[in-house]
């Protein structure tokens, strides 16, 4: 071939393509996949050439036709006649667990399916699906993730990953599984843990109808049910989970039927219910076969009796009645109770009869001597008893008659009385519970004297007229020979003649008519004797014989006694008989007596109407029963399987019925019975078949439920509960039929299984039909749907960061998942709430926050397949700090200046940290940080200052609170009291009214002073507001001597120097030289006191550059940090320009005196405030200020002098404060007003308003 020929060939020929089935390019090893070459140059079949390239070596392989199966990984190619080789395909068998399989091409547009699989023993779950390693969907138990559509934009590398499973789906499992009512039921979860995870312990719950069951989870796999019953019947699945939660998976569920059990109730009588007397022990047995579990008998007459008899597991219950009256008559009825169903028993009837009592028996007429002839009536009558009873009567033990009495009364016995009649009478009564006999009754019978007719006669026999025919030739005998007792009286002698007596001719009595055998009721074929009599009466006696009416026979009776006829018996012979008598005298008719031939009933025949064996339920039919033959009254009965179902009796002839409305249990054997009294006689059975249409069938699904998994095998369960067999059962989808199957019985169902793909979504039903009548069940909705994958929890909150108080969001949300999805929201594990999501998306759930919810949160998706738990969210709720509480904890009570106090402040709620700040009188004392929340401390050492009110402050950075303020008391011990004597005139004498003023500078109040004169106590005065006080003493000679006070307020008495008290004991004037000598020297003295306490003030002031030249109303000092504890006590003492007094009122502390005194502008040892008031004692006129201790720094400000009247007015005053009164003398140009004088170290001058402050007050 020339070369241009081949390659011109070789390029038109074409490459031929594979196509896979299934389409996938990797299996699992052990798989297989068939390999088809597309694309041969014709059509016919032919064989195609394979190639195999593995790890560089390549093998052949030739097939008829273009398809090849393989199971080996490789590269592969197909050629065949005529053509190219293909392209190469790669096939991988893997031998991993999880693999991911990908059609072998995809063109823009394509649907394409991604299949995640694991090996069938693998058990590999929780599959994820992630396109270039980002997490593209979670699979959960589906496989399978579709592109609808597939795109440029779809192409990447996909991976697939999957977590194995702990355990398989479990599997329930019931024993029995068709249980009978009653039965125990033992239900078992089926799975199994990886040998590796063999340790794990796993919980089992059972469910019925998404019901728990029992209390909960248990650690066993089985759950045992006592007892089922039919309410019991339905769907039952059980869950195997771990411990934790974390791992749950529920069975499928199944489905439990449960069969009704045959029960049998009967009640069983010792004696007979016919045969039951009074006074008689009666027991009644209830017999109950059938009933499962423990059962309860109870018994019923009419309404229920008060008697119930409680036993476990016993076959039957009595019920006794020791002694029966006639009360205890009626229907009983016995049931069976096992707490779940109620059975009933037929009724037995109970007739209590009564037994006979003793009968009397009387004669009528009543005596006890009758004359031959008479007829005489026996009665006899027990007052009790129930009939029928039978009387018999009876003469000297010979019985004479018996009569039946089926009703209550006397029964009677008449008869012509004859001589042979004397003797005793008594009648017996029996009902069957024993013969009773009543007394004797003597019956004597006399004789009567018969009338005789006689004349005189000739010599010849005479005639009468009166005898009857062919009697005038009979003999007379001559009177002479007649008997004594009958001779007539003599009379008068007749001449010549003879007296003859005729022989007399007796009428004919009443005949007597009698059976033999003797008794009313006879049976058909009997031979009965009819005897009459008639007890007196001349022979020759005609004897007839009537049956109603109608003549039967003549006898005639040549010579006495009775005259019988007998003859065998048939029905037609029942009816009233009698007889008469005529002897020529007159006829005679005896009483009737009444025969009943009982005719034996003849088998009876049973026929059903309509006519047929088989009849449909609901049809009404009816039994007929009738004997051809037998006397009335005629019981019929008629049972069904031999169970009594109606008695009738009948008094005429004729067929008896019962009809009813027929169902299925009425099928079965029918017979009647036929009793007269004479033999009961059966009819032949006949069968009836009641053929019950089917009713309507329930189509039900196995698992139950609407929605299921592709690729799960559904069954199908179609089931009618009653239908005569057998049925057809017939399946149908969207009116396509899928199958059918027969059932020889009502109640059981049939099934067919179907493996789902998504074209079984739609509307199922099942048609039964046994040929009465087809019946369709409603339609049942199967979805087939696919499983929520594990979905995403997000939080969003009003605020950050959030707080109790606001709205927090938890939003959950399955990205896969078929309707509806019901989410749960849980926080540490504990269920929140549910939310449905009907339509699918994500659900949301809100709370009001509080501290509590802090913590971990997740959410649950499951829509019936399986929930789906989320990863934990956290979530974070700041709680703002509550008002702290503050309390101060000091080193020693009461607190005095040195010790330690620690200020301790908690705040009982709020998120860490928190930043504490503590104040005193809202000054910021510092601040301590708690990082881990509770309190935090800061601690003080005390000075004087530090009295007042604290607080403290708590932030977490949602806002401060501030506790209630807390007061603090500083006690300052008590200084050095200064003592001072005060007297009207120097030197003291006897007499005179001597002021001991004893005052400590220092000391938080109250003080307690006392008084000493040598040591001696002379008493003590409290100060409750601190400064000093006074002790009064009226002079004598004894009281010279030396001094002292003591100040104690609690933390230390302090003693004041000894001062020494003359006293002259010359009685002399004050007002001579020498005393105003004196007293002018003092008073120089004092002056140049004061004068060289001005020059020191105003010294220092002078030399610091005082702030006070220049401003009179600034303070004597401002923030000075080594003096921060010191206050001036007084300030701008006359200021130069204007009315100012005091401009401000003030403390110093003890410990600062040396400071102060170094310090231009302070006043040492000065405590305020002071009261100043003028001395209503005599000359010279003093002022007497009096001094309070006080904590707070100004107690005045701006006290000024009112230029007219000269007094001190107070302009502002601090709260809380004692009011200062100062009086003060006139200005500088006057002298001191009487009643007025200044304490030591306060001298007047020019330089105050009366008085100038000295160094000591």
């Amino acid at each position: 071939m020339p070369l241009w020929v081949f390659l011109l060939a070789l390029a038109t020929a074409s490459k031929p393509v594979i196509s896979l089935r299934p389409p996938w390019a990797t299996a699992f090893q052990g798989e297989s996949v068939t390999l088809t070459c597309n694309g041969s140059p014709s059509n016919s079949p032919q064989n195609t050439s394979w190639f195999r390239r593995y790890h560089e070596i390549e093998t052949s392989h030739v097939t008829p036709g273009n398809t090849h199966e393989v199971h080996e990984s490789g590269e592969y190619q197909c050629q065949a006649s005529g053509s190219l080789r293909s392209h190469p395909v790669a096939l991988v068998f893997s031998s991993a667990k999880l693999i991911l399989q990908a059609p072998l091409s995809v063109f823009e547009g394509d649907s394409v399916a991604l299949s995640c699989r694991s090996r069938a023993e693998s058990a590999v779950s929780l599959k994820t699906l992630s396109k270039n390693d980002k997490l593209l969907a979670d699979l959960g138990a589906d496989s399978d993730f579709r592109i609808h559509g597939a795109s440029l934009k779809d192409n990447g590398v996909y991976l697939c990953r999957g977590v194995e499973e702990l355990f398989p789906r479990p599997v329930l499992r019931a024993g029995p599984a068709r249980p009978t009512e009653g039965d125990p039921v033992t239900l078992t979860c089926e799975t199994r843990l990886p040998l590796q995870r063999s340790d794990i312990q796993l919980q089992f719950c059972f469910f019925r109808e998404s019901q728990a069951l029992g209390s909960g989870c248990s650690g066993s796999p089985e759950f045992r049910i006592a007892a089922m019953w039919r309410e019991d019947a339905g769907s039952y699945s059980c869950q195997a989970q771990t411990l934790t939660h974390t791992v749950m998976k529920r069975s499928h569920w199944s489905q439990i039927f449960v069969q009704r059990s045959a029960v049998i109730v009967q009640i069983h009588t010792r004696p007979a219910p016919k045969l039951v007397f009074e006074g008689q022990e009666l027991v009644l047995v209830c017999s109950v076969a059938g009933v499962p579990g423990p059962i309860s008998i109870s018994w019923y007459r009419r309404s229920r009796l008060d008697v119930k008899t409680e036993i476990a597991f016993s076959p039957e219950a009595e019920f006794k009645i020791s002694t029966v009256e006639s009360s205890d008559a009626g229907e009983y009825y016995c049931t069976a109770n096992n707490s779940r169903s109620f059975f009933r028993s037929k009724p037995v009837t109970i007739s209590v009869r009564v037994p006979v009592s003793r009968p009397v028996l009387t004669l009528s007429p009543p005596r006890a001597r009758t004359l031959e002839g008479d007829v005489v009536t026996l009665h006899c009558e027990a007052q009790r008893g129930s009939p029928p009873i039978l009387y018999q009567f009876f003469h000297e033990g010979a019985l004479l008659k018996e009569i039946q009495a089926f009703s209550g009364g006397a029964r009677s016995r008449g008869f012509p009385l004859r001589a042979a009649h004397s003797g005793n009478y008594y009648c017996t009564a029996d009902n069957g519970r024993g013969r009773q006999r009543s007394e004797a009754v003597p019956l004597s019978v006399k004789g009567i004297c018969p009338t005789f007719e006689f004349s005189l006669l000739g010599p010849g026999p005479p005639s009468h007229p009166s005898l009857p025919p062919g009697s005038r030739n009979q003999r007379l005998r001559p009177l002479s020979r007649l008997p004594r007792a009958t001779r007539v009286p003599s009379r008068p002698r007749l001449p010549a003649q003879r007296l003859f007596l005729l022989t007399p001719t007796f009428p004919v009595s009443r005949p007597v008519l009698t059976l033999s055998p003797p008794g009313a009721r006879v049976l058909e074929g009997d031979v009965v004797t009819l005897h009459c009599e008639a007890q007196r009466g001349s022979p020759p006696i005609l004897y007839q014989f009537f049956h109603e009416g109608a003549l039967l026979k003549e006898i005639k009776a040549i010579s006495g006694g009775a005259r019988s006829r007998g003859f065998p018996l048939t029905a037609a012979h029942s009816g009233n008989y009698y007889c008469t008598a005529d002897n020529g005298r007159g006829r005679q008719r005896s009483e009737a007596v009444p025969l009943s031939v009982k005719v034996p009933v003849s088998r009876p025949v049973l026929t059903l109407s309509p006519p047929g064996a088989r009849v449909l339920e609901g049809d009404v039919v009816t039994l007929h029963c009738e004997a051809q033959r037998g006397s009335p009254p005629i019981l019929y009965q008629f049972f069904h399987e031999g169970a009594l179902l109606k008695e009738i009796k009948a008094f005429s002839g004729g067929a008896r019925s019962r009809g009813f409305p027929l169902t299925a249990a009425h099928s079965g054997n029918y017979y009647c019975t036929a009793d007269n009294g004479r033999g009961r006689q059966r009819s032949e059975a006949v069968p009836l078949s009641v053929k019950v249409p089917v009713s309507r069938p329930v189509l039900t699904l196995s698992p139950p439920g609407a929605r299921v998994l592709e690729g799960d095998v559904v069954t199908l369960h179609c089931e009618a509960q009653r239908g005569s067999p057998h049925i057809l059962y017939q399946f149908y989808h969207k009116d396509v039929a899928l199958g059918s199957a027969l059932a020889p019985a009502a109640g059981e169902a049939r099934s067919l299984g179907l493996p789902l793909t998504a074209e079984h979504s739609g509307n199922y039903y099942c048609i039964a039909d046994n040929g009465f009548g087809p019946q369709r069940s409603e339609a049942v909705t199967l979805s087939v749907i696919v499983p929520a994958s594990r979905p995403v929890l997000t939080l969003r909150t009003s605020g950050a960061p959030a707080v109790p108080g606001d709205s927090v969001e938890l939003r959950c949300e399955a990205q896969r998942g078929s309707p509806p999805v019901l989410y749960r929201f849980y926080h540490e594990d504990v269920a929140l709430g549910s939310s449905p999501a009907p339509s699918g998306g994500g659900a949301s759930f809100n709370l009001s926050l509080t501290a509590e919810h802090a913590g971990n949160y997740s959410c649950e998706a499951d829509n019936g397949l399986g929930a789906q738990r989320s990863e934990a969210v956290p979530l974070r709720v700041t709680v703002p700090a509550s008002r702290p509480v503050l309390t101060l904890r000091t080193s020693g009570a009461p607190a005095v200046p040195g010790d330690s106090v620690e200020l301790r402040c908690e705040a009982q709620r709020g998120s860490p940290p928190v930043l504490y700040r503590f104040y005193h009188e809202d000054v910021a004392l510092g601040s301590s940080p708690a990082p881990s929340g509770g309190g935090a401390s800061f601690n003080l050492s005390l000075t004087a200052e530090h009295s007042g009110n604290y607080s403290c402050e708590a932030d977490n950075g949602l806002g401060a609170q501030r506790s209630e303020a807390v007061p603090l008391r500083v006690t300052v011990p008590v200084s050095r009291p200064v003592l001072t004597l005060r007297a009207p005139g120097a030197p003291a004498v006897p007499g005179d009214m001597v002021e001991l003023h004893c005052e400590a500078q220092r000391g938080s109040p109250p003080v307690l002073y006392r008084f000493y004169h040598e040591d001696v106590a002379l008493g003590s005065s409290p100060a409750p507001s601190g400064g000093g006080v006074s002790f009064n003493l009226s002079l004598t000679a004894e009281h010279a001597g030396n001094y002292s006070c003591e100040a104690d307020n609690g933390l230390g008495a302090q003693r004041s120097e000894a001062v020494t008290l003359s006293i002259t004991g010359l009685t002399r004037s004050r007002g001579g030289p020498v005393t105003r000598g004196v007293t002018g020297a003092l008073l120089s003295l004092l002056g140049l006191a004061a004068v060289a306490l001005l020059l020191y003030c105003w010294l220092p002031r002078r030399t610091g550059g005082s702030a006070s030249d220049s401003d009179p109303q600034e303070p004597t000092y401002h923030n000075v940090p080594a003096w921060v504890e010191m206050q001036p006590v007084y300030s701008n003492v006359n200021p130069k320009g204007g009315d100012v007094v005091y401009s401000e009122v003030c403390s110093v502390q003890k410990k600062n005196k040396r400071a102060a005194a170094a310090t231009p502008g302070l006043l040492t040892n000065m405590v305020s405030p002071m009261t100043c008031v003028p001395s209503r004692r005599g000359p010279p006129p003093r002022l007497t200020c009096v001094l309070f201790p006080q904590d707070s720094n100004v107690i005045y400000s701006q006290v000024k002098a009112e230029a007219a009247s000269g007094q001190l007015h107070k302009a502002v005053a601090r709260p809380g404060a004692p009011t200062l009164h100062v009086s003060a003398g006139p200005p500088a140009s006057r002298p001191l007003p009487r009643g007025f004088y200044c304490p030591a170290g306060v001298s007047t001058g020019a330089a105050a308003s009366g008085c100038s402050l000295g160094n000591q007050t």
